[in-house]
């Protein structure tokens, strides 16, 4: 074999070598994928690991050898704080106190046959829960007309209807409420409580149903304005976009829009429709603010800094980038949801990197518990975060110089994930009003998707603003402990007669304070 077949030879095996090798990197990206997707279908899908999980990963009592303040290698920190175990909660009452109670005596037959010949020395009582079921009524509003007895041919009295939501409408607010209430808090199709009202003796079609829906949403509109004035004027605010499909004539598929959440931490969310996931649905979120200069008629003048919490979708950035009264920060949670998901690649490293963001999790559940105001959480968190976030970052940067982890590969997507979000991320280093990540906004999308599973997608592209509303009121009735289908019933009956500068009065929170006399707790 002479000196150019060899050549060639070795160059054909380098050539297979490498066709190997691409072929190996891809068939462990593709067993990755197929993991992770096996996991979301039937695994758990909490991301919680407990300390002792997270030593296991570590490699054992290896984990215990090296103090919290270890320098930026890959060696294990610190031990998780243990937490104490919380106290046992009084146990409720099987039956509510505060139910009416029905009472049946059962005497024996002997005693009703001859009750003068017994007395009755003392009782045994057995309580039982029993269910009602909710039942029709047919209201009649009888007008009666009169005429003077001394004047017959004048024109006679008669009492003008009272407000209502809609002329000739035969549902009551209340009936109204109970549709609105099975569709957006108990996400029942409208298909399904025209069953439920068939076996009560009602027939009602679903497009009836579907209308008053949205008759709702229209006389709701004027709160959920009110609501969106309290968004546009926060100076900090969490968003996230959700998809849900709608129909649309003569496409022959279903459409995909997206329904757009703005969340005030500790206080109201705002849901906005868009039939896309560009950069329009941001703009609906802040209306306001994108005429800001034109009101004032000086191009110069600026709105206020509003901190944007969201995460790393490439139009978050991309709408900002000429928007200097805009300022981007990251979540955490969607960071370690990456590094979450690369476990089964690399346990130990994966186990130190989520150790590290556990810490920081940590201390803002201390700060939670104390109720830590803005300025003692930022000086806590430059004493005791600032240091964690560099040791996180001095090491994140040497992964992503190894070669022998794949960019494609579940830890590589990782690692450049955090790589591209670090600044944003360190945004709440330095200002204690904002929240180290955005859960409650991901939090509030999540009736959403029950309801989506449910009822799959919306009639048409004009049905997701409708639904956008009424989300947005139910989402914040059940943020204060209030009873969706009570609020609606009482705000649709008044809402007829109070005009539009009263609107205010019957936002969620302030009509809790107008029944109990006192501001409610938003819970996220």
């Amino acid at each position: 074999m002479d000196d150019s077949e060899r050549q060639h030879l070795q160059a054909e095996i380098a050539r297979r070598d490498e066709v190997i090798a691409h072929q190996a990197a891809e068939i462990v990206i593709l067993k990755q994928s197929i993991d992770a997707l096996c996991r979301r279908i039937f695994g758990a899908s909490s991301e919680k690991l407990d300390p002792a999980q997270l030593e296991l990963m570590l490699g054992g009592d290896l984990a215990k050898k090296a103090p919290a303040a270890v320098s930026a290698d890959l060696g294990p920190a610190a031990e998780l704080p243990t937490h104490k175990q919380a106290p046992k909660k009084t146990r409720a009452p099987r039956i509510p106190e505060h139910l009416p109670v029905v009472r049946e005596e059962l005497d024996p037959p002997e005693v009703l046959l001859d009750p003068a010949a017994f007395r009755r020395i003392g009782e045994e009582v057995r309580e039982q829960l029993h269910f009602k079921p909710a039942e029709f009524i047919r209201i009649q509003l009888v007008r009666g007309k009169y005429v003077r007895k001394n004047d017959p041919t004048a024109k006679p009295f008669i009492n003008p209807l009272p407000p209502s939501l809609q002329d000739r409408c035969i549902a009551t607010p209340g009936l109204i409420a109970e549709v609105t209430d099975n569709r957006f808090v108990c996400h029942l199709p409208y298909y399904r409580q025209a069953e439920m009202f068939a076996r009560m003796g009602v027939k009602l079609h679903r497009k009836t149903l579907c209308d008053w829906a949205l008759l709702a949403s229209d006389w709701l509109s004027i709160i959920y304005r009110e609501i969106q004035y309290e968004h546009w004027r926060a100076l900090y605010r969490q968003i996230d976009e959700t998809p849900i499909d709608y129909l649309e004539p003569g496409s022959g598929k279903a459409q995909t829009g997206y329904l757009w959440t703005s969340n005030i931490p500790g206080g109201t969310v705002f849901y906005h429709w868009h039939d896309g996931r560009g950069a329009g649905g941001m703009t609906g979120l802040f209306e306001q603010e994108q005429a800001a200069g034109q009101e004032t008629g000086d191009p110069k003048i600026l709105p206020l800094l509003r901190i944007i919490q969201c995460d790393g979708y490439s139009v978050y950035p991309s709408w900002a980038k000429d928007k200097a009264w805009i300022k981007l920060m990251g979540c955490h949670s969607h960071v370690r949801r990456k590094f979450f998901e690369a476990t089964e690649q690399s346990p130990r490293l994966v186990a130190w990197i989520l150790r590290q963001i556990a810490h920081l999790y940590h201390i803002e559940k201390r700060l939670r518990e104390t109720k830590a105001g803005p300025a003692l959480r930022e000086a806590v968190r430059a004493a005791e975060s600032c240091m964690i976030h560099r040791r996180l970052k001095k090491a994140i940067d040497k992964l992503a110089l190894r070669g022998s982890i794949l960019p494609k590969s579940k830890l590589g997507k990782a690692i450049r994930y955090a790589i591209n979000q670090w600044t944003n991320l360190e945004v709440y280093l330095g200002d204690g009003r904002v929240e180290i990540c955005n859960n409650s906004v991901e939090n509030a999308i999540r009736p959403t998707k029950l309801g989506a599973k449910n009822w799959l997608f919306l009639g048409n592209e004009e049905s997701g603003q409708k639904c956008a509303i009424l989300y947005t009121i139910v989402e914040n009735c059940r943020r204060l402990g209030i009873n969706p289908k009570e609020y609606l019933t009482d705000v649709l009956t008044r809402l007829p007669a109070m005009k539009a500068s009263e609107a205010a009065s019957l936002i969620p929170a302030n009509w809790l304070k107008a029944r109990s006399g006192k501001p409610g707790r938003m819970v996220a």
